[in-house]
């Protein structure tokens, strides 16, 4: 398949089955497998000097480096008897340095695999690692619900979200090696305008453009019959059976879904099965 480097971001000890995830992944891709352990000093922004003293600002960093060196040697001491090709790196960033750090690694990367960043299992800086990924890193990110997950299971029936954007196209194609290996892929297109630029058709052109690359596809148009496309989604996805969720990312701006909503951070608050993002 497609993915030979799958990336991996982790910035506390309990993140164990994410990297888990990411292991059995990397093997089934034949791909290589980057740990990227991340120590976050929260107590100062990076963006501008908040006015402690010299000695309280280096016990910060302090702490944030012997955190991300016990990480590191935990997944070390993890990764060891695995039969992947795998590496770890670790490093430190105050807050607003974060998401540099982690899309340089993702700019490079063919997957990210995160796990959902809401919850009360979240890990504390997994937001920022999935928007440096999808903003700044420009990568596709396969996020993990925090239930257990077969993952040699995931693709074997998938659901592509289509609404037409380009986040949407660009989350299909990223999402190609996939969907191609796939048993059964449904486009499902939700409460579609009768005058989009696709018109009667709604999916028709993706449907064709995934045909032709032997991708068994069809199309399923829904009603909204829930208060969210989310919602439509999830519960399509339990009725098919379905394994893995593709879909685009962050249509409308990060600002506007975290205040008013969307179907992205909906999506990530209430995916109960496994979600590829790109946009």
């Amino acid at each position: 398949m497609g993915y030979k480097t799958i990336l991996t971001v982790i910035t506390q000890p309990d993140q164990k089955r994410q990297i888990e995830a990411a292991v059995a992944i990397a093997r089934r891709e034949d791909a290589h497998l980057e740990v990227f352990a991340v120590g976050v000093d929260h107590t100062q922004t990076g963006y501008y000097y908040a006015g402690a003293s010299a000695y309280v600002f280096q016990e910060a960093i302090d702490r944030a480096m012997a955190a991300a060196e016990t990480l590191e040697a935990e997944v070390r001491a993890e990764l060891a008897p695995e039969d992947i090709r795998w590496s770890v790196e670790s490093a430190v960033a105050q807050m607003g340095g974060v998401s540099t750090l982690i899309a340089m690694r993702a700019r490079f990367a063919d997957l990210v695999v995160l796990e959902k960043p809401y919850g009360t299992h979240a890990a504390r800086d997994s937001e920022a690692a999935l928007e440096a990924t999808l903003f700044e890193g420009g990568a596709p990110v396969l996020v993990l619900p925090h239930e257990t997950v077969t993952v040699e299971n995931i693709g074997r029936r998938v659901l592509v979200a289509w609404n037409q954007s380009d986040e949407a196209l660009h989350a299909v194609r990223r999402a190609l090696p996939v969907l191609k290996a796939a048993e059964a892929v449904e486009i499902a297109v939700v409460d579609p305008s009768p005058h989009s630029p696709e018109g009667s058709d709604p999916g028709g052109k993706l449907c064709q453009m995934l045909t032709r690359h032997g991708v068994k596809a069809e199309i399923a148009v829904l009603a909204k019959t829930l208060p969210t496309v989310s919602e439509v989604l999830n519960r399509r996805g339990v009725e098919t059976g379905a394994d893995l969720i593709v879909m685009g990312a962050y249509s409308k701006s990060r600002l506007r879904e975290a205040i008013m909503g969307g179907a992205t951070r909906h999506m990530l608050e209430r995916a109960t099965l496994p979600v590829l993002m790109a946009r």
